[in-house]
Order: C-alpha cells, then sequence, then structure tokens
C-alpha cells in the first residue's frame, strides 16, 4: 500500500502564533491563565494546554477579575472586548491576522454606509466575532440558496464579506449568484479566505485524484479541516475522518492501494504521524510513504506588542 502525504497539511501560521501566544503567556505570568474559546479548533491542543494550566472561558467575565485573559486565534466582537476591559483583564490578543482583516473590511464598509452580506457557517465563533463588528449592517449568507433569496436594502451598496476558512469552491459559487443578481456589489481588495486554507484545499484535490482513500485528520469542530473532508468527497474520492489513530477502522483500508493522509490547519504533526504509524500497522508494514511536493508557505505573523516587548 502506497501513502500519499498532503503537501501543506497541519498548523497555519495563524495557529503557529496563538499557540505561542499561549506558551509564552504561561511563562511569563504563570499559571492559570485564561483564554477566551478554544485558542484553536483541536481537542489535542487544547488538552495539552489545560495541562499546563490553561483555562478556556466562554465569556470575559467567567474569568476571575483583572487576570490574564487571551483572545483565541478566531477572533471576538468589540462587545467581548468591552466585557474584557469592564473586568479589567490583562487582555492579549491572539487573533490570526487574516481574521483581523476581515473584521477592518467590516468596519470600513459599515462605515461607508454598505449593508454586508458576510458569508460563513451561522454559529462559528469566527463569524460572531465578524458579525459583531458591525451587527447592524451585517447579515449572514450560509449558501447559494441564501445568496439567491436574500434581498438588499440598495443594491447599489452592498459588500461581500467571508470567513476565513470556508471552501474556496463552495464561496466562489455563492460570490457568483451575488455578483450575478447585485453587479455593482463590492469585495474586498484581498480574498478574504486565507491562505493556508485554499492550500490545503488544493493539496486535497490531488490526494482524492490519486487516491482510492483520503483520511483527513481532524476535530469535528474546525472548519477548515471538514471543508477537507467535503473538497476531497466533491473530487470523487471515499473520505474517513480522524482526530486519533485510535479511530482508525482497518476495514476501511479493505482493496486501498494508493491513500492520501492531509490535516486541519490546527492538528499537530505528531498525530498526522501516529496515523501514518498505525496504517503502516495495519498493513503489515508493507507500505510505501511518499509525500506530495512541498509548497512554501513562508509566512509568519509577528507576535502582539506586550510580549514582543517583554522577550526583547
Amino acid at each position: 500500500m502506497k501513502i500519499l502525504l498532503a503537501n501543506p497539511r497541519g498548523f497555519c501560521a495563524g495557529v503557529d502564533r496563538a499557540i505561542e501566544i499561549v506558551e509564552l503567556a504561561l511563562e511569563r505570568y504563570g499559571p492559570p491563565i485564561y483564554v477566551r474559546h478554544e485558542i484553536v479548533h483541536n481537542r489535542s491542543v487544547v488538552e495539552s494546554l489545560r495541562k499546563k494550566g490553561v483555562i478556556f472561558v466562554d465569556t470575559p467575565s467567567a474569568a476571575p477579575r483583572g487576570s490574564v485573559l487571551i483572545f483565541s486565534a478566531h477572533g471576538v466582537s468589540p462587545a467581548v472586548r468591552e466585557e474584557a476591559a469592564e473586568n479589567e483583564h490583562r487582555v492579549i490578543d491572539a487573533t490570526c491576522p487574516l481574521v483581523t482583516k476581515v473584521h477592518m473590511e467590516a468596519r470600513r464598509f459599515a462605515s461607508a454606509g454598505k449593508e454586508i452580506f458576510l458569508i460563513g457557517h451561522k454559529g462559528h465563533v469566527e463569524v460572531e466575532g465578524t458579525m459583531g463588528e458591525a451587527p447592524t449592517h451585517t447579515r449572514l449568507i450560509e449558501n447559494v440558496e441564501d445568496a439567491m433569496e436574500i434581498a438588499a436594502l440598495d443594491p447599489a451598496r452592498i459588500a461581500i464579506l467571508t470567513q476565513t476558512t470556508l471552501s474556496v469552491d463552495d464561496t466562489a459559487d455563492v460570490v457568483d449568484v451575488l455578483k450575478r443578481r447585485f453587479p455593482e456589489i463590492s469585495t474586498p481588495k484581498r480574498a478574504d479566505i486565507c491562505y493556508a486554507t485554499q492550500n490545503r484545499q488544493n493539496a486535497v484535490k490531488t490526494l482524492a485524484a490519486s487516491c482510492d482513500l483520503v483520511i483527513v485528520v481532524g476535530s469535528a469542530n474546525s472548519s477548515n479541516g471538514m471543508r477537507l473532508v467535503e473538497t476531497a468527497r466533491r473530487e470523487g474520492a471515499m473520505v474517513e475522518r480522524v482526530e486519533f489513530a485510535s479511530e482508525i477502522d482497518p476495514r476501511w483500508l479493505a482493496d486501498v492501494e494508493c491513500l492520501g493522509v492531509t490535516s486541519g490547519a490546527a492538528v499537530p504533526e505528531e498525530l498526522v504521524q501516529q496515523v501514518v504509524d498505525r496504517l503502516a500497522e495495519i498493513a503489515g508494514g508493507s507500505v510505501e510513504i511518499e509525500s506530495m511536493p512541498v509548497v512554501d508557505e513562508r509566512m509568519h505573523f509577528q507576535l502582539p506588542s506586550v510580549l514582543r516587548r517583554q522577550s526583547a
């Protein structure tokens, strides 16, 4: 059996930065450190940080007054920031800079008096944060059907924003409908879907075309991970998603000659390697492991200024 590993896979620059922020905060201030929401959507990462003294809370007021509070990579609304200020928290912002970009666009479009059509998933923490930037101006669109039915207050004054971790193909379909219905609609200067999401979806398309089965390592609440599952299925591949190697069913490998493995942007590489080891064990060690050509992402985001100053 041949195992083909996707490249790129796993951690993106935003996730790397968020986890580093929490680790540095633990080192500087000592536990407990409070994080609003899961820092990233991966159970292994979250549990590892819990063991080191991180406490995850749903609201700033759930953390003791004046404590160190970190905002997760998904971003928060102005209302959450205000609540943190009222509770005198020492806030460290781990919001991915690409999410911050979308928040800035929301404020800019709202200031220009435009109605914002936000493409995303209802209830996702990133969407909640973005909508909170301009709640009276923003309406959520989840799919093509929503795009076909939504009515604009003024067709000449609409703007599109998107959640950063969506399916590139699905989002393009929604945008095409909106542009066809509202020719004067405004779009961001640069696409909102992040580079890592797009690169990983492109890689999984190659896996789907080459392999009998694709295994996606990732959590069920990870938007970018679930989009990898959907992308592979759309390309016609059999797909299974696991969080841990122990979840692999040996029956999946029956008649499989080539198997692809990828992972969401919040998945540690050690989990991928455990999956590969388990697959090799099931196959009796008779496997050939090959990596796809590497896409050099070369992306790095600076730490928040408070941590940069103290680390200087």
